[in-house]
Parts: C-alpha cells; sequence; structure tokens
C-alpha cells in the first residue's frame, strides 16, 4: 500500500514538472526570436573580452580568443546557446567556469551543456578561428560590419540586441598598421561617463604605426549591442583636431593630402555641430567615452553607428573640388544621422530588429534638423521634402511596398527590412507625428523616452505610451495606418463648379489596396486664382473633407495639397487642373511649392495620365531658369529617368541633341560651380550623339576644360567609363592610360575589379558576370553594384536581358551572405534599366514558378519590377505588361 502511495506521489511529481517545466528554446539557423527572448529572461551583466591575432597575408586564418562574463538565471536549466556560425569547423576549445567542457555544435550554435553552468557569474572562454565573412579583410586593412545578425558569422557572441554589453578588445596587428574599435585605447583618457557631467578634455595622443608587430588594447565600452561591436585595423593616415571638450580623431586612406586639407576641418566642425545639437536637444550629455571614425572607400554604404568608431565611405566626406551643394548637403547629413545615433539608437536600442527602423527615423528626423543651421541658403522643407517623398514614393507605389514596422521571426531575415520606408518614409511619418502633438511635446517625450531606457533597449509603443500620455490624440490608431500598414492613400483634389452658388474643392481619399483604410493626416491646400495663392488648412481624417473655407468661391485654376512640405499620398488633381499646375510652376516663388509640384505632376506621368515628352519638355525649359539646386538636381534626376527608360529608342535618338545642349547650357552659364558641376554630371550621364561624346573624349584626354569643373581623379576614372561603355574606338587603350594615371591604391583595385563589365566583348561581360556567383567575388558590394549598372547599362538592354534570370536566381544567397543594402541595390542594379516585355514577363515567371519564395524578397523585386512594368507600359503599350492581379 505505501508503495503505491509513493508511485502515486512521483507520478504527480512528473507531471507536476512537465506542465511547469518550459520547453528548450529552439536551436535553428540565425536566432529564432523564442531563443532570443529566452536568453533575455535568463542572462544578464553581459562583458566580452575579444583577443584577435591579425595575420599580414589575409588568406591565413586569424586566431581569435574570446571571454564571456555574465549573470545566468534558468530555473528550467535549458543549455546556454552561444551563436557562432560553423562551430564544428572553427572552435578549437570551450572552457566554463575554468574547466574544459563537452560541448555540441547546433546549426550556427556552440550548445553548452547546463550542468557546466552555475546560478549566478559565470565565465566562458572560447578558442576559435574567426570567420572572415563580416570582417572585409584586404591586403592593406581589415574592418568589421555586424549589422543586422552578422557578428556571430565571425565572433562566439550572443547575437541579438537586447543582450547589450561591455566589450574590450585586444588585436595584434602587422608592422606598420594601426586599430580602433570601439572603448578608449589604453593610453586614452574618457570623456565622463556622468551624462549630466561638466565633460573634461581628452589629451592628445599620437597614433604612429609601429615598425614590428604591436597589441593594441581598448578598454571596456560601455553597454552596446553586438551589432554595433566593432574594430578596424590597417595602414591608415590618422587626423585629429579639438573642438571643445572633444578630441576628435579621423582615420582614413586618402593619398591626395590637398584632398585632406580641403575637406579636414569641415569634418570635424560638422560632427561638433552635431553633437552640441543632440546635447541640447534630447538634454543628455554625449553618452559614450570618446569619438572615433574612420573613413573607408570600399564601405558598403554611407556609414555605420559604432559608438567610439563611426564607419564611412570616404568617398562621402571626402569631397572632390567639383562637389556639388547635393554633395555637401549629403556629407552634413550623413554626419548628423551617425552622431544622432549615438543617443538613437546606441544609448537606447531597440528590443528586437522589428522595430530597427525606430532608430533610422530618429537619425534622419534628427538629422533633417541638425543641418538646417550650417546651410541657411537652402529652403529646408524643400530639402525635406526632396530627401524623402520621391524615395518612398518610389516604394509605396509598387505592390512590393511594406509596412514601416515589420514582424521579424528570425534575425537571419533582419536585412531584407530596410530600405527606403525605414529611411524616408518613416521621417515623414515622424514629421506627422512632431505636428499632430506640438514640437514641444515631442521633444519632452523624446527626453522622457531616452531617460527611462539609458544603456537599455525600448519599443515603439513605449514610445507611443509616452506621447498618448502627453497629448489629446488618439496615437495608437494613427500609429496602426502609418506604421504597421503599407502603401499610401490615393487622394483625388476635385475643384467643382456650383454655378451661382459658387464652387467647392472637395478631397476624396481611396485605399488603392482595396482595403477601406483611412490615413489620417492635415493637409495645407495651396490654391491659386486670378489675384494670386490663398492657403487653408484641413484635416482629412475621413474619406472625404471640403475646403470650407472656399465654399461659395469662384472656381480656383489648381489646388495643390502639399503646402506643409509633408503631406503624403498620390495626389490626382481632377479636371484641368493639373495642365494649369504645370504651367504656372516656374512662376511659384516658393522653391517648396515647385518641388511638389514636380512630384505630383511626375505621379501623373507614371498614372499615364501625362505623356513622358510633355514632362521632358516642361523639365527642359525649367531648367534654363531654375536656380534652387535641390530643384536642378530633382529636374536632372526627372530628365534622366524620361530620357533613357520612357522614351522609345528612336525617339530618345531623335532628341538627344536637344537634351545634350540644355545640359551643356547649364554648364556654361549656371552661376555657381557646384550647379555646373551638376549640369556636367548629367551631360556625361545623357551623352550620345557623335559630337558629345567626342567632347567627353576631349575633356578626359585633358585638351578641353569645363568651366570651373576641376576633374579630381574620381570624375576622370567616372568619364573613361562612361566612353567605354559607349564602345568608342580605342576604348582599351583609353582604359590602359587611365589605369596607369591613377595614384591611389583602393581607386586603383576598385577600377581593375570593374574593367571587364566595361568590355565591348559580350563574352568578357558575362566572365565577369559569372564569376560573381562566388560570394568571394561579392565582398566590395560597391564594386559589384558598379560593374552590374555596367553589364545593364540602357545601351546594352539587349545583351543585358540575358543575364537577368541567373540574376534573380542570387538573390537569395546574396541576402544571406550580403549586407543589409545589397539584395535590393543588386535588383535595382539589375532591373532598373529595362523597359522591355521580355525583362517583364522575365521577372513574372520567376516569380509566378516560385510561389513559397521568401515574402520579403519578393517585395523587393516586386518593388523593381513595378519601374519596369510601368516604363513597358508607356513605352510599348499598356498590353505588354501584367496587371496588378498577377501577383498574391
Amino acid at each position: 500500500m505505501r508503495i503505491r502511495r509513493i508511485g502515486r506521489l512521483l507520478a504527480l511529481v512528473a507531471l507536476f514538472q512537465a506542465c511547469t517545466d518550459a520547453p528548450p528554446p529552439p536551436v535553428e539557423l540565425g536566432v529564432p526570436l523564442a531563443l532570443a527572448e529566452h536568453r533575455a529572461q535568463t542572462l544578464s551583466e553581459v562583458r566580452y573580452r575579444i583577443a584577435l591575432d591579425i595575420p599580414e597575408d589575409r588568406s591565413d586564418p586569424i586566431q581569435g580568443n574570446t571571454v564571456i562574463t555574465f549573470q545566468w538565471e534558468d530555473r528550467d536549466r535549458h543549455p546556454l546557446v552561444v551563436d557562432f556560425k560553423d562551430p564544428a569547423q572553427r572552435v578549437q576549445r570551450v572552457v566554463v567556469n575554468e574547466s574544459k567542457v563537452e560541448w555540441t555544435s547546433e546549426a550556427d550554435h556552440v550548445v553548452i551543456p547546463a550542468a557546466s553552468l552555475r546560478r549566478g557569474e559565470n565565465r566562458v572562454e572560447l578558442a576559435y578561428l574567426a570567420g572572415d565573412e563580416a570582417l572585409n579583410r584586404s591586403d592593406e586593412f581589415l574592418y568589421t560590419l555586424f549589422v543586422p545578425d552578422r557578428a556571430h558569422f565571425s565572433l562566439p557572441v550572443f547575437d541579438q540586441p537586447d543582450l547589450k554589453a561591455r566589450v574590450s578588445w585586444e588585436l595584434a596587428v602587422p608592422a606598420g598598421w594601426v586599430a580602433v574599435a570601439n572603448g578608449p585605447g589604453e593610453n586614452q583618457p574618457e570623456i565622463p561617463a556622468d551624462l549630466a557631467g561638466e565633460g573634461v578634455h581628452r589629451e592628445m595622443v599620437e597614433v604612429v604605426p609601429s615598425p614590428e608587430r604591436r597589441t593594441y588594447s581598448f578598454r571596456a565600452s560601455r553597454p552596446i549591442p553586438t551589432y554595433l561591436m566593432a574594430f578596424a585595423a590597417g595602414r591608415f593616415q590618422v587626423e585629429m583636431a579639438r573642438r571643445g571638450r572633444f578630441l576628435f580623431t579621423m582615420y582614413h586612406r586618402e593619398t591626395d593630402a590637398a584632398a585632406v586639407d580641403r575637406n579636414r576641418e569641415q569634418i570635424f566642425d560638422l560632427h561638433q555641430t552635431a553633437v552640441d545639437w543632440l546635447e541640447d536637444y534630447t538634454g543628455l550629455d554625449y553618452p559614450f567615452q570618446k569619438f572615433d571614425f574612420v573613413l573607408l572607400p570600399p564601405f558598403q554604404y554611407g556609414g555605420m553607428e559604432h559608438p567610439g568608431s563611426i564607419f564611412y565611405r570616404q568617398s562621402s566626406l571626402m569631397l572632390d573640388e567639383s562637389a556639388t551643394q547635393a554633395n555637401y548637403l549629403g556629407r552634413a547629413s550623413l554626419i548628423a544621422h551617425e552622431t544622432a545615433h549615438m543617443w538613437f539608437g546606441d544609448l537606447v536600442t531597440m528590443r528586437w530588429f522589428d522595430d530597427v527602423w525606430t532608430k533610422e527615423v530618429f537619425a534622419n528626423f534628427m538629422a533633417a534638423k541638425i543641418v538646417h543651421p550650417s546651410f541657411p541658403e537652402v529652403d529646408h522643407k524643400l530639402r525635406f521634402l526632396m530627401a524623402h517623398h520621391p524615395s518612398a514614393y518610389g516604394v509605396d507605389r509598387t505592390p512590393g511596398a511594406n509596412a514601416v514596422r515589420q514582424p521579424l521571426e528570425n534575425l537571419r531575415e533582419a536585412g531584407t527590412l530596410y530600405g527606403a520606408i525605414i529611411y524616408q518614409k518613416a521621417p515623414v511619418v515622424m514629421a506627422h507625428l512632431e505636428r499632430t502633438v506640438g514640437e514641444d511635446t515631442f521633444r519632452d517625450g523624446m527626453r522622457e523616452y531616452l531617460s527611462s531606457h539609458l544603456y537599455g533597449n525600448a519599443t515603439w509603443p513605449d514610445l507611443i505610451t509616452i506621447l498618448d500620455r502627453l497629448s489629446d490624440e488618439d496615437l495608437a490608431a494613427w500609429s496602426r495606418v502609418w506604421v504597421e500598414e503599407p502603401g499610401r492613400p490615393t487622394i483625388h483634389v476635385a475643384i467643382e463648379d456650383g454655378g451661382e452658388e459658387g464652387g467647392r474643392v472637395l478631397l476624396r481619399q481611396e485605399d488603392p489596396w482595396g482595403r477601406e483604410r483611412i490615413w489620417p493626416q492635415s493637409l495645407e491646400l495651396v490654391a491659386s486664382w486670378p489675384g494670386g495663392l490663398e492657403r487653408s488648412t484641413v484635416r482629412l481624417h475621413e474619406t472625404e473633407v471640403v475646403a470650407e473655407a472656399w465654399t461659395g468661391r469662384e472656381r480656383p485654376e489648381w489646388v495643390l495639397p502639399m503646402g506643409a512640405g509633408i503631406e503624403y499620398g498620390m495626389f490626382l488633381l481632377e479636371g484641368d487642373a493639373l495642365e494649369a499646375l504645370a504651367l504656372d510652376i516656374q512662376e511659384l516663388d516658393d522653391p517648396s511649392l515647385r518641388g511638389a509640384a514636380w512630384l505630383v505632376l511626375q505621379d501623373h506621368m507614371l498614372e499615364e495620365r501625362v505623356v513622358p515628352g510633355a514632362v521632358l519638355d516642361l523639365a527642359l525649359a525649367a531648367l534654363d531658369e531654375e536656380r534652387d539646386e535641390i530643384l536642378v538636381g530633382q529636374l536632372l534626376g526627372l530628365v534622366g529617368t524620361i530620357y533613357w527608360d520612357l522614351l522609345p529608342d528612336e525617339v530618345r535618338n531623335q532628341r538627344a541633341a536637344e537634351v545634350e545642349e540644355a545640359m551643356w547650357r547649364g554648364v556654361t552659364s549656371a552661376p555657381t560651380a557646384t550647379l555646373k558641376a551638376s549640369f556636367f554630371s548629367a551631360y556625361r550621364g545623357v551623352a550620345l550623339t557623335p559630337g558629345a561624346v567626342a567632347r567627353l573624349r576631349r575633356i578626359w584626354a585633358r585638351e578641353e576644360r569645363v568651366p570651373d569643373v576641376p576633374l579630381s581623379e574620381s570624375q576622370e576614372i567616372a568619364l573613361v567609363e562612361a566612353l567605354a561603355v559607349r564602345e568608342v574606338p580605342g576604348a582599351g587603350a583609353l582604359l590602359d592610360a587611365q589605369f596607369d594615371r591613377i595614384q591611389n591604391p583602393d581607386r586603383r583595385a576598385r577600377f581593375q575589379f570593374v574593367r571587364p563589365s566595361l568590355s565591348a566583348d559580350p563574352r568578357v561581360r558575362e566572365a565577369f558576370f559569372e564569376s560573381l556567383a562566388d560570394d568571394a567575388n561579392r565582398d566590395r558590394e560597391p564594386w559589384v553594384l558598379s560593374g552590374l549598372g555596367y553589364l545593364q547599362h540602357p545601351l546594352r538592354r539587349a545583351h543585358g536581358a540575358g543575364l537577368v534570370e541567373a540574376g534573380l536566381a542570387l538573390v537569395e544567397e546574396i541576402q544571406r551572405t550580403g549586407d543589409i543594402f545589397f539584395p535590393g541595390r543588386w535588383l535595382g542594379a539589375l532591373l532598373g534599366n529595362h523597359n522591355s516585355p521580355e525583362v517583364v514577363a522575365l521577372v513574372a515567371e520567376f516569380l509566378e514558378s516560385r510561389p513559397q519564395y521568401p515574402h520579403r524578397l519578393r517585395g523587393k523585386i516586386l518593388q523593381e519590377y513595378d519601374g519596369v512594368r510601368r516604363a513597358v507600359r508607356i513605352v510599348h503599350g499598356a498590353n505588354s505588361a501584367p496587371a496588378w492581379e498577377v501577383w498574391p
């Protein structure tokens, strides 16, 4: 009887354990959300000490040793999962709490038995060969790029954003190399940790390459996520400058001393301006220990916000003598963006990558504010409009449009979240939010958001909760359609004639996706009457709204609903209002209104409501009068798009001389050197007639000068590449001569890589393309995109079309092995110059034959396909492209 009772008791205990023990987190490729959530609940106070021995020969492996310390509280005592790619081949030894342990390799993880761990503090040490995948190794330098989930491609870590850790580095490097990392060097004083403190000067510390092999040690950083851990090492030149309480240090590889002298002080000044503005706006001192940055020639994108070691693409900061205003604005915005990340993204980090957009929108939104004082001559309302709306519209008008905030089940898919919606639409949405709650309330909410999560993690709902409390608006409902849903509204603007009772202006919004959604927003209407312009604001929070202020009055000539420069949607002007607006564009004194009018006109063109030839006529005429450099840049881009993509070949050939002459008039008559440079770049892009091509050749040969536009080494390279793709006689000899001209070793390497894509021999071009199937040949992503762009140049469409299917087949692998922007940019280079029914049919067949194709990659293909589809419908007729209904 007693034995039976004991048996029942044991059965009850087993049942209780079965009901209370949580299942182990999934261990699969990447970092699944369930695993990340489990680790966030059971691990804390994480620290990394990483030592790497970097050999001189980049083909030799890098020996690594990492010590991870952490607090562990797992009542279910599940195994510890450390993320590391190919651990079975790379891990040499695992020691836990001073004892060597038997571990297992599962997917891309090191799995350590719970029996080797203890409650509280633990120490795990791993010896391994570092993976090259995220180390970007070259003969003379290397740099890390771990965003979004690539730290574990090279190092053993807990690769998720909500396990922030202090990281220290020890880097043994070859003779002649220097190194930089997140924390301060062993001899560098820190900027004070107290966010409310006064700050102190960092002492000037000489950074000199050693003639012998040397080890650089970097003290522990403040808490940061793994995607922000970073170092660079190599043959760099070092510049330092003191600004206020800061000592800024810049590492670069520019060999042109004049270029360095021309840019250095401006680069340091722009960083200091950004820091000062952000400290004032946030009420928080700069939150990290030092401010170093590295300029890298082949960097995959504009910049990356590693605390203590920001990385930039060198050409984005080291500007040529003939740089345009857009280049100067772009540099200032980039520096402001990356500096803003020190607070928005680095100090306070999203909990999971479904909110990656928050760090990018805050950085872009703040950057737009920061650059205002540095460019008083610029219309910043126009700048915001043109920096955001065209790119965002380019995605939101397509069937591949995505929401700002997207669900994410595994970090291995995080790279597919990036694109124009995060970077360009989201700042517009944020501007709507600021206008809704008021600037002061918005700033106060941002300050509370930051101060509540110092060195921690937060979510978008956390911010909305704060602002909801400070505002009378229903921000949760507003967020659902603007943040959680894709697309944009279609807003019809009708001017109705009411006879004796007068007319009215009616605005009616539709959901182009047929979901009956309403996008609430305020619209500042601008209307034209014979006596001048008038403005009136309406709240479009329903399907329809009437501009009551104008009801009963005579009929205006046109109404433009983008007076504030942040209104968002496809605005369709009914009746003859579009023609009236088009004829008035250059009469508008406000540059932001002219910019908005051009955007509306372009939407109508892509909707086949106005023919491209007519828009081209208007744009060429406007370029003879327009002096706002932002608008000139927009118009030059519009001319290029129509010229290459939206005109039949025979029409383009007929109009080539006219377009070339308009561009050269700008070169010779524009009032500023920066405008002349913009026109010359456009002239180089459209040159097609024998006379224009001959002029480019004379300029490259230094037989003819471009007025007030000195040509740098980079510009001469671009010029000879333009000649080669036009297959001028003797192009091979020109390319040989240009290679001999190039002094900078990084530009020489890039030119040598790209050269086969310029060949007149299709077999050479095909061999270049086939080589890109090897991911090792895709390491230098900007070089790859340049080469692919030349393969798919409009003059080579017929041959390039034969490469499209193979290029599409590589997209999934490119997403797995490349960096975050590479899949979208690959597709842009592959498809963006095509306008043939054959390519449309090929893309349609590719997707229709793969119903299980990854959803987000499918969306990216559709985003690029949409431009090709529209071009085909415009150039070849409405029945040449599949309708929207083709797509699920």
